[in-house]
């Protein structure tokens, strides 16, 4: 017997359940089937135009710069002030993202365009966001070859494109959207949450940007 099933052994006995009480696998699995929704705090909630809002606040808030856009044919303009803005290199690493892909980023000529995983010596990287949440500021990366996680993680400098119309209020409607997208089975293998650039405070407790990421993270809102 193994440890795991000795500790769950003394569980069922604890409990007064058999290994094989049935009336409690039907129980678990209904809840599988259809789980209950928690608690959703208030702050979150309203309507689109102020879920946006509350986004672009707390992105802010969490030292997260944003711009918004009306359109997607902005964004390689935009990037490329930001690039100029910070005084970076005119090169940006992205996946095969296919929104990111309909920009015209031909129109900017002097602008290196790399796709595919970074290798770690990029500057700055692209990602598109699949949502963003407006309670935290924070958002959803689904990892796979059209947004790379090495593109969230290792450039110094990480810009994310996100729809107005994705920007959700809350956690638990974006992982809601997500079991609507993907179903049982098809997840990707990674979600990561970004909220603002990556910090510590280990060292005598003083914040320290990028110590395990991007030390800078840009937002940038179309729609």
């Amino acid at each position: 017997m193994s440890a795991r099933d000795a500790i769950m052994g003394k569980l069922r006995k604890t409990l007064g359940a058999g290994a094989d009480d049935a009336t409690r696998r039907e129980t678990v699995a209904k809840r599988l089937a259809k789980p209950p929704k928690g608690i959703v705090p208030e702050r979150g909630q309203g309507s689109d135009a102020q879920k946006v809002k509350l986004f672009c606040q707390m992105a802010e808030a969490v030292a997260a710069s944003v711009t918004r856009v009306r359109s997607p044919e902005r964004v390689p303009k935009t990037v490329s002030d930001y690039l100029r803005a910070k005084n970076l290199p005119a090169s940006v690493r992205m996946g095969a993202d296919r929104r990111l892909k309909a920009m015209p980023w031909d129109k900017l000529k002097s602008l290196e365009l790399k796709y595919g995983p970074s290798d770690g010596f990029d500057e700055v990287g692209v990602s598109h966001a699949f949502a963003g949440i407006a309670e935290t500021g924070t958002v959803a990366l689904l990892s796979g070859k059209d947004n790379p996680s090495t593109v969230n993680f290792l450039p110094e400098h990480h810009i994310v494109v996100v729809d107005a119309k994705d920007i959700a209020g809350d956690l638990e409607t974006v992982l809601s959207g997500l079991r609507r997208k993907f179903g049982k089975g098809g997840m990707p293998r990674t979600l990561n949450f970004v909220t603002g650039p990556s910090r510590s405070g280990d060292i005598e407790q003083k914040i320290i940007l990028g110590a395990h990421g991007p030390r800078a993270l840009h937002l940038i809102v179309v729609g």
